[in-house]
């Protein structure tokens, strides 16, 4: 899945102010990565990772962007 693909399937983002060091990161309601969950901050790429692994399971097999 390509940086476009995604754009496609989100359509906004939402950053939702926490107090105590909290970072959570949901898609469409599935929790990816929790700051306080797993004790760490998230490492490079590892957001991007997992945006990519739920939009992997809701993208049509065949899905084709118009033009690519």
């Amino acid at each position: 899945m390509n940086e476009r693909e995604i754009e496609y399937f989100i359509s906004n983002w939402k950053l939702v102010p926490g107090t105590g060091g909290v970072f959570d990161v949901s898609v469409n309601g599935e929790l990816i990565f929790s700051k306080q969950e797993v004790g760490r901050h998230a490492e490079p790429g590892e957001i991007r990772n997992g945006i990519l692994g739920v939009l992997n399971t809701i993208r049509p097999a065949n899905f084709e962007l118009a033009g690519d």
